[in-house]
């Protein structure tokens, strides 16, 4: 039976409409003998509650060979989003969940799968996290757990959970890393061909926002900042462009848009940076000076806080894509 420390046994739940990735991700990190490479073997089981074929959303179907009662076992439980993943789980799960956590297993879950841990009360007065695309609608249905939004995994006692899809690679390489140590954590990466670890969180992969506005003078004085991001903006010089003065400019501003006029000039900085990493040839420095920053210090701080990882390790994951929200730039000097 698992102890606390121990990470030996492991055991994934499927139920009706699972997701083959997130489902394959338990089987890769921990279904797979991999003592060649000097990784312990893992005792890994896959668990269903009741016999029979359960199919998956990408239309096939599998047989598990356990039942819910094989958790008892289990040093690690994981649980799979499904497609009734917004529904409250069996009576028997949520037990057995339970029952897991108390005695010290850790209970993980990947992207959706958190919404059956919620329920299940597991989450509750802990931080979590999920796809950023339900992060919300986790935090508005279940008021007692701390959602963390913008990043790849969290845990928090015996609980964890990962974000959207390849992020449960993230959580799992983590949990391995913990109990067993870095060597066999990059071991498994390497056969993986993954990154033993992840720079950042989920909001380097979330798209950057457009905020709307409807008012025509303020839109104009938002379409003047953009094409001048390179320069100094200051709110005196913003609400002259606007034919406003400083004060109705900041209020009106904040409600158009729900942000402060500093706030949406970040914003739109970053949006900036992130157009000319994924799209450029300039050195962060000169992406720096376009964007307004001034220094790559500077762009580097904005940019950690609000994006979770560096403008250099941005570049080097997302070289080649196109940026989610294009900004007319103007180079320095110009």
């Amino acid at each position: 039976m698992g102890t606390s420390g121990d990470l030996h046994d492991v055991a994934v739940v499927v139920e009706e409409g699972f997701s083959a990735f997130e489902f394959s991700v338990a089987c890769e990190v921990f279904g797979i003998d991999r003592a060649d490479d000097g990784v312990p073997p893992f005792r890994f089981a896959v668990c269903t509650e009741q016999e029979g074929p359960v199919p998956s959303r990408q239309g096939f179907s599998l047989t598990a060979d356990h039942r819910l009662d094989r958790l008892d076992d289990a040093d690690l439980v994981i649980v799979t989003p499904t497609k009734r993943g917004f529904e409250p789980p069996g009576d028997q799960l949520t037990e057995r969940l339970h029952a897991a956590a108390a005695r010290g297993a850790t209970v993980a879950s990947f992207c959706s799968g958190a919404f059956t841990l919620a329920h299940t009360g597991l989450l509750d007065g802990r931080r979590a996290t999920t796809h950023y695309m339900y992060a919300t609608e986790l935090a508005r249905r279940f008021p007692l757990v701390e959602v963390v939004p913008d990043v790849l995994y969290v845990e928090d006692g015996p609980i964890a959970s990962s974000a959207g899809t390849s992020a449960g690679i993230d959580l799992s390489l983590h949990l391995v890393r913990r109990h067993h140590g870095t060597a066999v954590a990059t071991a498994i990466a390497r056969r993986m061909v993954v990154p033993p670890h992840r720079d950042g969180g989920q909001a380097q992969y979330v798209e950057a926002p457009v905020r709307p506005c409807a008012d025509e003078s303020l839109a104009a004085a938002l379409d003047w900042a953009a094409a001048n991001l390179h320069t100094e903006i200051d709110v005196a010089a913003w609400a002259r462009a606007a034919t406003m003065s400083p004060r109705t400019f900041a209020r009106r501003f904040r409600a158009e848009t729900g942000v402060t006029p500093h706030r949406w000039l970040l914003e739109r900085r970053v949006t900036a940076a992130r157009l000319l990493l994924e799209e450029g040839d300039e050195s962060v420095d000169e992406v720096a000076r376009c964007c307004g920053f001034g220094s790559a210090a500077m762009l580097r701080q904005h940019f950690l806080r609000l994006v979770g990882t560096t403008p250099t390790a941005y570049r080097r994951t997302f070289r080649g894509t196109r940026s989610p929200d294009p900004v007319r730039l103007v180079p320095a000097g110009a």
